[in-house]
């Protein structure tokens, strides 16, 4: 038993260094000339360093013991002695800045490259992807397993220049002296063993610390988002408890690496030192036999000294490749992630408000998706062949909706209302059926051809940490002329007016200074804005009141926006009755469409639904009204 697991581990620690090595090749062919130049610092580095050696002995025997044993020198040999120390100095100071430089460069452009690509990726993915992933995580994707991925290639120059080291100073210790070089031959090679164990014991360690690092990620994202549910529901101790049992597990992680680092650092660091006291010790012996001279033993006790560092960097790069390889596997899941927005060469031509028609729509949610699945998000199960169960929201929708005219989509929670928004924005694909605008399957259409036609005002408002001017037109070249009209559109220009550096004031992180109503109003500002030619307000309006409400729905109709066609999810009578048309919604499907009246009178569901609150208004009345009654009849 024991046996298989030292197997397993032995096998284990073979795949996590075969798969670090392409990690790092995948570097060195996308940054090819970085590399070559860090290299050639390190073999600069390298040869410099040996020479240093050869030099130091050379000095050592022909200029300092000859002015030991004589009490004097002369001037030219000191002035040749210390030029050409100066000159290998130089030489290896050239080459250690060379090194340090293109590795820290090719490291940081790697980490910019795959950053970006995993934002672009992340843009990329529709959102049904992102609804599945919690947000901490993705935020670890592109920060903390980018890093971790190319942190190896820093060392990566040094521990090649290491092996160029080691060959270079194995031939000049063989040709100095054969039996010296035998010590050499053996305190390395036992070097190279320990950092190998060392890599395999560290391995598991330091993967499962880099996964609790985006564990802990995850937690305190999330925290800190929910902070207004934590502080309002006062559940600050059990959230802080939540995080410290994550960063506990993290901490322990991380110290049982520092335990293995902190027994396998001083066996590294005694090893070449104990190999010099012993190359100390045979010289001497040598040299009162002539076998060798002094500056022969200074020279091959001083590549000891030299050689102990450039070795451990071998074990630096093999104690960073179990992280790297952690953190590419989750970049990867990332970058080789399926279900991407798909386009066709579809042009929306003409302007006015858009026709819209599904035909046979239906969609559905993955119920559930395990992290530690390779599939790239895509909904399979374990053995990447069947479907996960899925909650299916639409069923064989059929909709029109005629260009200019607004359309209410009224029914009751959960039958289906958001979800359709976002078909008709294209934010999701249906599973079966299609959405026809103005005739053409959205499908096929280029990219960017209906986002800059379709604005999509969802329940939930986002604000960003910037001024009022710069979330409304977030980088669109619009004049204030447009931003002003657009605010006034949506009832926000009087506000806005009255902040204190108008649409120069900044709103804080998720416009936390703002009202609910007023962040509603500048999402729907931001939609318009972009003068689109098909305005879906999901609920949009909620947090506003009805009188502020009816102004704005009322606004929009009075308003030249080119014929735009509205879709309004509403649930107030008020906001119903502004529609052209209702679409009432039920379990996913249509059950009923027409006027508001007309669905009064033919659509029970329909009819109770939007009179349930004057139902209940008018019960609390009779109840108020029976209760004096009733207390008469206790007397």
């Amino acid at each position: 038993m024991a046996q298989g697991s030292a197997a397993a581990k032995s096998n284990a620690g073979s795949r996590v260094f075969t798969e670090g090595m392409r990690v790092l090749w995948t570097a060195i062919r996308t940054e090819p000339a970085v590399f070559t130049a860090a290299l050639v610092g390190a073999v600069l580095y390298a040869a410099a360093s040996v020479a240093s050696a050869s030099v130091l002995g050379a000095v050592s025997e022909q200029v300092i013991l000859p002015a030991v044993e004589n009490g004097h020198t002369t001037t030219a040999a000191v002035a040749t002695a210390a030029a050409v120390v100066f000159g290998v100095g130089a030489l290896r100071a050239l080459g250690l800045g060379a090194r340090r430089f293109y590795a820290g460069l090719m490291q940081f452009r790697m980490q910019a490259r795959y950053r970006r690509a995993v934002a672009r990726k992340y843009l990329q993915l529709p959102l049904a992807w992102h609804q599945r992933h919690p947000a901490g995580q993705l935020l670890s994707n592109a920060n903390a397993d980018v890093e971790a991925a190319w942190q190896p290639l820093a060392p990566l120059p040094m521990a090649v220049g290491s092996v160029v080291m080691l060959l270079i100073a194995a031939v000049a210790m063989l040709v100095t002296d054969p039996v010296l070089a035998l010590v050499g031959f053996v305190v390395f090679p036992t070097l190279a063993v320990a950092n190998i164990v060392f890599q395999r014991r560290v391995s598991p360690a330091a993967t499962r610390a880099q996964a609790l690092r985006s564990q802990v990620s995850e937690v305190a994202h999330e925290s800190f988002d929910g902070a207004l549910v934590v502080k309002t529901l006062g559940r600050e101790d059990t959230e802080t408890e939540r995080f410290a049992r994550a960063a506990d597990q993290l901490r322990d992680a991380q110290i049982r690496v520092g335990r293995m680092r902190a027994a396998f650092d001083p066996l590294l660091e005694a090893l070449p030192n104990l190999g010099v006291l012993v190359v100390l010790l045979i010289g001497l012996i040598r040299l009162d036999l002539g076998a060798v001279t002094s500056g022969e033993v200074v020279q091959i006790a001083y590549l000891f000294t030299l050689l102990s560092l450039p070795v451990r960097s071998l074990g630096w790069l093999l104690g960073d490749l179990p992280r790297s390889v952690v953190g590419w596997r989750r970049v990867s899941a990332v970058l080789d992630a399926e279900g991407g927005t798909d386009h066709g060469d579809a042009v929306l031509r003409g302007e006015g408000g858009l026709a819209v028609s599904v035909r046979g729509l239906s969609f559905s949610y993955v119920d559930t998706y395990t992290e530690n699945r390779d599939d790239g998000g895509r909904g399979l199960n374990a053995d990447g062949d069947a479907e996960l169960p899925r909650t299916t929201v639409l069923r064989d929708v059929h909709l029109e909706l005629a260009p200019g005219r607004v359309t209410a989509l009224v029914g009751p929670t959960g039958a289906g209302k958001s979800t359709l928004t976002m078909l008709l924005a294209r934010l999701v694909d249906p599973d079966r059926g299609e959405v026809l605008v103005n005739g053409v399957d959205a499908r096929h259409y280029a990219p960017g051809e209906l986002s800059r036609a379709v604005a999509l005002v969802p329940q939930t408002t986002f604000v960003f940490d910037d001024s009022v001017r710069d979330n409304i037109t977030l980088g669109m070249d619009v004049d204030d002329a447009a931003v002003w009209q657009a605010l006034r559109l949506a009832r926000a220009d009087s506000f806005v007016a009255a902040l204190p550096q108008g649409l120069d004031t900044r709103l804080g992180e998720r416009g936390t200074s703002l009202s609910g109503g007023q962040r509603q109003r500048l999402a729907l500002a931001r939609a318009l804005v972009r003068r689109p030619r098909l305005l879906i307000l999901d609920d949009a309006t909620s947090a506003v009141d009805p009188q502020v409400e009816a102004q704005i729905l009322g606004g929009l109709r009075e308003a030249d926006l080119a014929g735009a066609t509205v879709v309004v999810v509403a649930y107030r009578r008020a906001t119903i009755e502004l529609a052209d048309e209702v679409v009432y919604l039920e379990q996913g499907t249509v059950r009923d469409r027409g006027t508001h009246e007309e669905l009064l009178v033919r659509s029970p569901g329909y009819h109770r639904l939007v009179t349930a609150y004057e139902q209940a208004a008018a019960q609390r009345r009779a109840e108020a009204a029976a209760r004096p009654a009733d207390q008469e009849a206790l007397r």
